[in-house]
């Protein structure tokens, strides 16, 4: 029998169990950690890129003296201005969206009427087809109605297509929020309004910012419609970059700085949807 002297002496044996737990957590969080550094690794390049000298824009070395004569460039063109072409498009498609959208996920979530099902198969089906099938069908309207080159006109195209994702993903947060609190908010003298403005859309905070931010992304993002449609007046800051790819050569530089600019808003909008995402996932919808 060993004395207690012995017994403190000893190390301590770490159980298999927790040994097998700590493994695992650490090879999580290296794969975790590896998978970012891959994700960010592009973003990483571009950055640095941006800061380099036009005679090293290619080089590998990471010690170089950064500069911000790519950003300075970038203004004194016409990229300012498509820039606040492509942040007007998106603001005002994604408050369109949402404000015409909403209501109408709503609807379709309460009022059971005898065609809700044909009538949501019919706004999925906007977005069932390539954007490129709608190519000259909008050219050709936009021409008569004179939007070609416009900022509204881009506002038009993009709440055609955002509309239907808004009502889809809204319909499903409004399915999941229990009828009986709206009921219980109409016992207490609430209109059917004001129940939807005090009680669900409330509960519906997290979808309504995670289908805000997929608009915007979606809105900011795009290249194509603004390629087809704009010319100079309303150009967007994607279409934009496309200018720096030259005969003469390709300007790396400014290329990589309206990229890093293009990505700054997102990330930006991003980030402070997401604190509300979470503070709104936290927020209980029953009171004690």
């Amino acid at each position: 029998m060993n004395s207690p002297a012995e017994d403190l002496a000893r190390p301590a044996q770490t159980p298999p169990r927790a040994w097998f737990r700590s493994s695992r957590r650490a090879l999580l969080f290296g794969t975790a950690l590896t998978l970012l550094l891959l994700v960010l690794f592009p973003v990483v390049w571009m950055l640095q890129m941006s800061l380099r000298p036009n005679k090293d824009i290619m080089g590998y070395g990471l010690r170089f003296v950064p500069t911000l004569e790519n950003y300075r460039a970038l203004w004194t063109g016409h990229f300012p201005r498509s820039f606040a072409n492509s942040f007007a498009a998106s603001a005002s498609s994604t408050v369109l969206s949402l404000l015409i959208g909403v209501p109408a996920a709503y609807s379709l979530s309460r009022w059971r009427f005898q065609m809700r099902r044909a009538v949501a198969i019919w706004v999925l089906a906007t977005r069932m087809a390539p954007p490129i099938a709608f190519t000259i069908p909008f050219f050709l309207a936009y021409r008569y109605l004179h939007l070609l080159d416009t900022v509204t006109g881009l506002v038009i195209i993009y709440l055609t297509f955002n509309l239907s994702l808004v009502i889809w993903m809204m319909q499903g947060f409004f399915d999941g929020v229990p009828p009986e609190l709206e009921e219980a908010a109409w016992i207490d003298g609430c209109t059917i309004w004001g129940a939807f403005r005090r009680v669900v859309l409330p509960l519906a905070a997290p979808g309504v910012a995670a289908t805000g931010v997929l608009c915007f992304i979606l809105s900011w993002n795009d290249f194509f419609f603004a390629l087809i449609l704009t010319r100079t007046n309303a150009m967007t800051a994607p279409v934009a970059i496309v200018d720096f790819m030259q005969y003469e050569g390709w300007e790396w530089g400014k290329i990589a700085a309206a990229g890093t600019l293009v990505m700054l808003p997102v990330i930006v909008f991003t980030f402070f949807v997401r604190t509300y995402l979470v503070r709104g996932l936290m927020a209980g919808g029953l009171k004690e």
